[in-house]
């Protein structure tokens, strides 16, 4: 496990102090998710973006009954 350090003024210390304890969590959790969310966030958009330049290159669409015989076969 690795420790990563953050600076946070005096206001930012206190506004995420007093975040961690309304929300009953540590420090380290919210931190943490909030860095794997973003990540999460970002790649999600790529894949979305790319997905979108194809679909704009090669525009197909199926119908729901149609995607429902290739799913179902």
């Amino acid at each position: 496990m690795s420790v990563i350090q953050a600076r946070l003024s005096r206001d930012e210390d206190h506004l995420v102090k007093q975040y961690t304890i309304a929300n009953d969590i540590s420090v380290s959790t919210l931190i943490r998710d909030a860095v794997l969310t973003k990540i999460e966030n970002e790649i999600d958009l790529k894949l979305y973006e790319n997905a979108m330049r194809e679909h704009e290159r090669n525009p197909q669409t199926v119908d729901f009954s149609e995607m429902m015989r290739l799913i179902n076969e």
